[in-house]
């Protein structure tokens, strides 16, 4: 017995599966990891930053900075890693009067 050449067409189900799974794959494609940053905090925190170095840490919403730390200015608080201002943030700091100076040199 002889086996047809052919291959059996989709059904609709299929088909729409297939598409589905086409579009999504073109859409990874097209955008690659890009759509995707890293938070710089947690869902309820806020980011601060370190007086006189460029550490920073999360504190929880409604909650104070802890000694040593700092609000960043307003209009100037880095949402997600590598972002225009987690980037500024790796030079520059804050001194303990609250102005913006560069970094020291951690080299």
């Amino acid at each position: 017995m002889r086996l047809p050449l052919t291959t059996p067409r989709p059904t609709g189900r299929s088909r729409l599966l297939l598409a589905a799974l086409v579009s999504g794959a073109a859409v990874v494609a097209l955008t690659g990891c890009s759509g995707f940053q890293d938070a710089i905090c947690g869902g309820g925190e806020y980011p601060v930053l370190a007086v006189g170095s460029t550490g920073s840490a999360c504190v929880p919403d409604g909650e104070e900075p802890p000694k040593g730390y700092a609000r960043y200015p307003e209009g100037k608080v880095p949402e997600q890693v590598d972002d225009k201002w987690d980037v500024y943030w790796r030079t520059h700091t804050l001194d303990e009067n609250g102005t913006v100076i560069d970094a020291p040199d951690t080299n």
